[in-house]
């Protein structure tokens, strides 16, 4: 662990916890936030993680923790990665370089690591559903605590939030929702909420003109009655305060969220008023380091870098990611069928989409942070005869899993679902895995899915389940593969049909997806017979029993929680058709893994390749010796 040189942070040295910063002065508290940006600037720098998002919250954080009594008051952040800044203040400066890494601090709020992280985020838009919850509980017990939720960061676009507000606004409970306005989640915000917010920006001007305007004129005059109506007129055509307030929150806002002056002014204000408060702020992502406010994209998330050259210039990887390859695909096959829609959930950069934006603008379709409605948009879409792809992380498919049954699956729609970061993801920890698209997806009547062992293979396959008329999924995991080379056709490939990969004696070991590199390993040291599966469902039942009746025993191989998985699949295969054989499941634990480096990870979950050898050796002793022996 990287230790940082306190002595050049004079006034965030004495501050360990938010007790300390409450007890100095209100006019030394710029120079405070001065320091913290400064430090998290060279605490990212020296070890990478989130990066834009907590410079922008720099000034709004200790306004919130100077003004309210953390931990007893509840801060609950929304999106996770806005929290530096906060685990700095909050016990965690001298271990903030370990974030994202195996043994190190988490890159979310997690309520396990602090008792300031109140409630547990990964993904966004939960954090006003839950600070109402908690409020709640707390006011029908007597408690007189404060509840503060801050949203931003593209948050208040998904329909959670304003559920929750809807709810809030009904039940009338004391808290306080900060809205963070940035115009930013990963990528720029979309949508007509972003327009709107994007009115209030500018509306500063008119703010103060109205503030003198009031001043200078008496409010029981004719004309101050008929500025009144005018005033509220104009609120509503200029800022969104019309639609909070007609939701039940009184609106209080826009003011700029670097015065920390004025933050501490609002915060106070707004504290102890009775009822669902919202404190609208304009912060700028990025804040305080001209690269990042210059390149807000680039600098959202960053590996260790100069802070005094900034991000190096990526050269080109020696081979192309998955990511790169669902990308290439995408545009070759909109380039072959203009039915072709794309689909994102505000993931542009992340799943691979930035150049089939700009190809096809047309039928490009960021949805903003809202995982529900994309899938029921591809829905719609398919019902229209368009060929929707929607590209979506595994853990962020979750979000819409009853859009995928209802919406798509149970009316055997044509939509595509290509599925990235599946398996092991490593660094952004639980909250980020996909450990569970297999097991939640493979219940469902009706879906094809796919697991490619290497990158044409990945490129094949959603040809496949493109070319397949009804749902489909293709899962493959972040990062590259083994460096298989790409034909440019759009082969597809036939339809539950497993690959013989190495025929071997005794023990055949079935591989789904990423895990046949070191299932190869293994299979040839032990003769055994591989198998790459290819297809989750629908399973090639024919082989399965075929190897059955040839092989004393099974093993599984699979990147996904075992629960329910691949390898479930197989063992209700057998039981269907009477076959009792040993089986061997390889997968991910029934435990939520760590952050760490995927490597790590894999490791932690038993599924390196040492680990598959000696559970292998362990579990068939007898038939790993007689294998060696004919070897």
């Amino acid at each position: 662990m990287r230790m940082i040189d306190l002595s050049r942070y004079p006034h965030l040295a004495p501050i360990a916890t938010p007790v300390d910063l409450r007890r100095v002065p209100e006019e030394e508290l710029p120079a405070v936030a001065d320091e913290l940006r400064q430090y998290l600037i060279e605490a990212v720098a020296s070890s990478g993680g989130h990066f834009g998002a907590g410079l922008g919250v720099v000034e709004l954080t200790v306004a919130l923790h100077h003004v309210f009594d953390t931990p007893r008051d509840r801060l609950v952040w929304d999106v996770g990665h806005q929290c530096y800044p906060h685990k700095i203040l909050t016990g965690r400066r001298d271990r903030i370089t370990t974030i994202k890494k195996k043994d190190g601090l988490a890159p979310f709020p997690r309520r396990e690591e602090s008792e300031y992280d109140t409630f547990g985020v990964g993904h966004s838009s939960t954090s006003i559903s839950a600070a109402l919850g908690m409020a709640i509980a707390a006011q029908r017990r007597g408690d007189d605590r404060k509840f503060v939720a801050v949203i931003g960061d593209g948050a208040m676009t998904a329909g959670m939030a304003f559920e929750a507000l809807n709810h809030g606004g009904d039940v009338e409970p004391n808290m306080l929702v900060v809205f963070n306005d940035n115009g930013m989640s990963i990528s720029e915000n979309v949508g007509a909420l972003t327009k709107m917010m994007a009115r209030a920006m500018a509306s500063h001007t008119l703010n103060a003109w109205r503030e003198r305007a009031k001043r200078a004129i008496p409010k029981q005059s004719l004309m101050g009655r008929f500025f009144k109506r005018w005033e509220e007129h104009a609120k509503g055509m200029f800022v969104p305060s019309t639609l909070f307030e007609e939701l039940g929150f009184h609106y209080t806002g826009p003011i700029d969220g670097h015065d920390l002056p004025a933050l501490l002014h609002a915060l106070r204000t707004v504290k102890d008023l009775p009822g669902p408060q919202l404190l609208h702020v304009i912060t700028t992502k990025g804040k305080g380091y001209a690269p990042a406010e210059q390149a807000q994209i680039e600098y959202h998330a960053v590996g260790p870098f100069d802070p005094q050259a900034g991000l190096a210039k990526k050269s080109a990887p020696a081979k192309p990611t998955y990511t790169d390859v669902f990308s290439d695909w995408l545009c070759d096959q909109a380039a072959a069928d203009e039915r072709l829609m794309g689909i994102t959930p505000a993931m542009r950069e992340g799943s691979g989409l930035v150049r089939f934006s700009k190809e096809y603008p047309e039928r490009y379709f960021d949805v903003a942070i809202a995982e529900q409605h994309a899938v029921t948009l591809a829905a719609g879409m398919a019902c229209e005869g368009a060929k929707p792809v929607v590209a979506i992380y595994s853990t962020f498919l979750q979000r819409a899993y009853d859009q995928a049954i209802h919406d798509v699956a149970l009316q055997n729609l044509d939509v595509t679902f290509a599925i990235d970061r599946a398996g092991v993801v490593g660094p952004d920890g639980a909250t980020h895995a996909g450990s569970f698209d297999l097991s939640f997806l493979r219940c469902l009547p009706n879906m094809v899915i796919m697991a490619p062992a290497d990158e044409n293979e990945c490129r094949t396959m959603l040809s496949t389940g493109f070319a397949y008329e009804g749902p489909a999924a293709v899962r493959y995991p972040r990062g590259t593969g083994p460096g298989a080379a790409l034909r440019p056709e759009l082969d597809t490939l036939p339809i539950g049909k497993a690959e013989l990969r190495r025929r071997g004696r005794g023990l055949a070991l079935l591989s789904f997806g990423a895990m046949l590199a070191p299932a190869a390993v293994v299979a040839a040291e032990l003769d055994a017979t591989l198998i790459n599966m290819r297809f989750v469902k629908p399973l090639d039942e024919a082989m399965l029993v075929e190897l059955a009746k040839t092989h004393d025993a099974f093993v599984t191989l699979e990147d996904n929680a075992v629960a329910g998985g691949a390898g479930s699949a197989v063992a209700e295969c057998l039981a269907a058709h009477g076959i009792t054989l040993p089986i061997l499941h390889l997968g991910l634990p029934d435990v939520y893994l760590e952050h760490g480096s995927r490597e790590e990870v894999l490791s932690m979950a038993g599924l390196d390749l040492p680990s598959i050898r000696n559970a292998i050796r362990a579990r068939f002793p007898n038939l790993v010796a007689t294998s060696a022996s004919a070897g």
